[in-house]
């Protein structure tokens, strides 16, 4: 029997706050209230401020002094850096995971992009982002580096939250074949090759993100301009 320790109030609305931004229900820019999200989720204050604390340090939620909090937007220079960061992030997460990657776990995360693929072929973005983490979350754990493994989930809801925002954009097929081809690969015992076609995958990604203006804000698959016309 195994026994899972219950969130505290502060974790169970950073969780849901969490999910709200990333699955864009919160849009980029979307005004933070403290007193409206403790009515709505039936918690007292102290716990939503500690959420949204939390949600500050993950980049999801923007505090500026003396303004108000709000959803941070999404354009074009942060989701490259995020991106930037996934990818070094995740190679060095590889590269020390490779040794340890055992037929099991590379059973279990062809398990998880076949389920990526599955989600795409019925146009369910949430559960495709959803696989797509798990998939790298276990070669992420599997590197045994604890440090790594705290930075990537730092980083990920945001990732999460742009593969959301991009759904229609067609970013997708980059994941879809830099996963699978990378997984070919080590499934081979290619390690260098896999190494370098993982990497790759952050690269191409930058690079569709850089097209075009680079001063857009991402809003649902769709880039809008931060100028005044």
């Amino acid at each position: 029997m195994t026994f899972t320790v219950p969130p505290t109030r502060g974790e169970a609305a950073a969780r849901q706050l969490r999910a709200e931004i990333v699955s864009g229900v919160l849009r980029p820019g979307e005004v933070i209230k403290d007193a409206e999200i403790a009515s709505r989720l039936s918690l007292s204050i102290t716990p939503v401020r500690e959420a949204i604390a939390q949600l500050v340090t993950e980049g999801l939620i923007e505090a500026v002094p003396n303004r108000v909090r709000r959803v941070a937007p999404v354009t074009r220079e942060s989701a490259i850096e995020v991106i930037d960061v996934m990818g070094v992030l995740g190679t060095a997460a590889l590269e020390r995971a490779m040794p340890a990657l055992t037929p099991d776990l590379l059973a279990r995360m062809r398990a998880e992009l076949d389920a990526m693929d599955a989600a795409l072929a019925i146009e369910d973005s949430a559960a495709a982002t959803a696989a797509g983490t798990r998939f790298t979350l276990i070669m992420v754990h599997a590197g045994g580096n604890g440090e790594l493994e705290a930075l990537w989930n730092l980083v990920i809801a945001r990732a999460q939250r742009l593969m959301m925002l991009t759904a229609a954009s067609g970013f997708w097929p980059l994941w879809q074949s830099g996963y699978g081809e990378t997984l070919t690969l080590l499934e081979a015992g290619d390690r260098a090759g896999a190494l370098q076609r993982f990497g790759q995958i952050f690269v191409t990604v930058k690079e569709h993100l850089a097209e075009g203006t680079a001063d857009g804000v991402i809003l649902g698959g769709q880039v809008e301009s931060t100028n005044p016309a």
